[in-house]
């Protein structure tokens, strides 16, 4: 409740900054020494007097923005500042107040520049892996045909730990729930592609190497997974069968239909029939019944889920009131949950060099990072913001402040042309001689799919392999500082939660209770209102 209360704080501050800003150029107040020296020394102070909430983490929520490298936060923090009339510089996303950071490193056994599959099996299973393979070591080639091996190497996710320590547990996405990212969390598969069937299986009902769909509904942590919220019906429904008003056929070639066998299994196991509900629209997601409602599957598009700001909001709910749902079933369990949230389209922005609509979907998924620490006791919920791996975007040029981040910076090359701050390493945005932006009348450069130059030409943009920051918030959140592996991310929050490998380890936190109240946090709050209430006389 006191870190609620200090971060809102701290936001109602920077907005109060920002409003007296004009939209190029500093105000008057950041032109002297004392503004900054007042403002550093609230910073201080929260610093000075922050201690770390060593409880147990009841409740665990990860966020993971694909391809959300720093290079994609900074921008996307000035667009939401400027999409609210401030120059931008000065804005604040929502995890920019979380108290500790850390750097990660991304690479795979295999690749120095990963992919999102290997990542997300570091990330949720806390062992990393080759490109192209989920929830398997790195004894797995990509494209394995022996599923003995694959099952041999199978590993097991935080979502599994949490079942087996009585939390519930649940999966958010933009994407297809078969993507990458997600399926990390409960499928073990030697292809990432291997969505809806295995190529090279003639008995498409084997038990030993299930796709992608097949585990989620049958296997464990799926089938047990309190909430499933994305995209990717199609992957659900036989080919025979089509799916919504465009009439496309389902790409199970199994003929099953594994949404009717997810509800089949609910009923099966004896649950009433109010306590479970499949719905495929955001009206029918506003229409749950969250007291009685413990199991919830929900899949909004064919395929992936449209970009936030193109979806049709009829039937496609937000990532934010994804996650407001995800939290109102999870939080009946009295014994926690853990929870993924991924904001999967920022990725796919950047690999068709949409550089905007890529900072627009970040400021979608900041939204519902704001949303969740709103919605939860920050003493006993442990909040983490990372990225599964970055992009080639640069922000470059020497925009002047208050420049539109999605425009031209004002500078030029040395013939003469001028360019945009937002550019890319490769993509298909390269062009070998480069056009004046400001002379392309096909699509305004502030569009949100204006392709940005890139260096150099390729089909669909290549990931970034530097490492990606981590925000981290509630108790156990000091254990995120320096420079980590990705794996750590999966067993830092598993310790903070005492499960997995610690479900029954004597650490005290353990036995601690989960809404402890961080006395410094209470001082904190008491002395920041003064401050603020300083600094803002200053700014009047």
């Amino acid at each position: 409740m006191f870190i609620s209360i200090t971060i809102v704080l701290v936001n109602v501050l920077a907005l109060s900054v920002a409003k007296n800003l004009p939209q190029v150029g500093a105000n008057n107040a950041e032109l002297g020494a004392q503004y900054w020296t007042d403002f550093s020394r609230i910073a201080l102070q929260e610093a000075y007097q922050s201690k770390p909430v060593l409880n147990r983490a009841k409740n665990v929520i990860l966020f993971l923005g694909d391809g959300m490298g720093v290079s994609t936060i900074t921008p996307s923090r000035i667009l939401k500042g400027q999409l609210r009339n401030h120059t931008g510089e000065e804005a604040r996303l929502a995890f920019d107040d979380f108290p500790y950071t850390s750097l990660i490193k991304t690479y795979n056994v295999d690749y120095q520049v990963p992919d999102s599959a290997g990542t997300a099996t570091a990330f949720m299973c806390g062992v990393k892996t080759n490109k192209g393979v989920l929830g398997v070591t790195g004894r797995v080639a990509r494209g394995e045909t022996d599923c003995e091996l694959v099952h041999k190497n199978s590993v097991s996710s935080i979502l599994k730990w949490a079942l087996d320590s009585g939390r519930s547990a649940g999966i958010v996405t933009t994407t297809r729930v078969t993507h990458a990212t997600p399926a990390g969390g409960y499928a073990s598969v030697a292809n990432r592609e291997w969505e809806a069937w295995i190529p090279y299986q003639s008995n498409t009902q084997s038990n030993k190497c299930k796709d992608i769909a097949r585990q989620l509904v049958e296997n464990e942590p799926g089938a047990n997974l309190s909430v499933i919220l994305g995209g990717g019906r199609r992957y659900f429904l036989p080919d025979h069968q089509t799916d919504g008003p465009n009439g496309e056929k389902g790409l199970r070639i199994d003929g099953q239909n594994m949404i009717d066998k997810w509800l089949q299994q609910k009923r099966e196991s004896g649950l009433p029939d109010h306590r479970y509900r499949y719905v495929d629209s955001r009206q029918k997601l506003a229409a749950v019944d969250y007291s009685r409602t413990d199991y919830l599957f929900g899949l909004f598009n064919g395929d992936h889920m449209s970009y936030d700001r193109e979806r049709d909001a009829t039937i496609e709910p937000s990532i934010e009131e994804m996650t407001d749902a995800a939290i109102r079933v999870l939080r009946k369990n009295a014994n926690g949950f853990v929870l993924l949230v991924e904001g999967g389209r920022i990725d796919h922005a950047h690999h068709e060099n949409h550089g905007v609509m890529a900072l627009h979907e970040t400021v979608a998924f900041d939204r519902a990072v704001e949303l969740a620490v709103r919605s939860v006791n920050l003493d006993e919920t442990l909040v983490v913001v990372t990225a599964d791996h970055s992009h080639s975007l640069t922000m470059n040029g020497y925009p002047k402040r208050g420049t539109d981040i999605r425009g031209i910076n004002g500078n030029h090359d040395d013939n003469g042309v001028p360019f945009t701050t937002l550019m890319y390493g490769n993509g298909p945005g390269y062009q070998h001689d480069r056009v004046d932006p400001s002379t392309v009348n096909t699509s305004n450069i502030s569009d949100l799919k204006y392709r940005n130059v890139a260096a150099i030409p390729l089909v669909s943009a290549h990931h970034g392999g530097e490492d990606v920051a981590l925000y981290a918030i509630g108790p156990m959140a000091h254990l995120f500082r320096g420079t980590q592996e990705q794996s750590y991310v999966a067993h830092s929050m598993a310790f903070a939660a005492c499960i997995g490998q610690f479900k029954n380890s004597d650490y005290d936190h353990c036995n601690r209770s989960s809404s402890a109240t961080n006395i410094s946090t209470t001082f904190f709050s008491s002395y920041l209102i003064i401050s603020f209430i300083f600094i803002s006389f200053q700014l009047i």
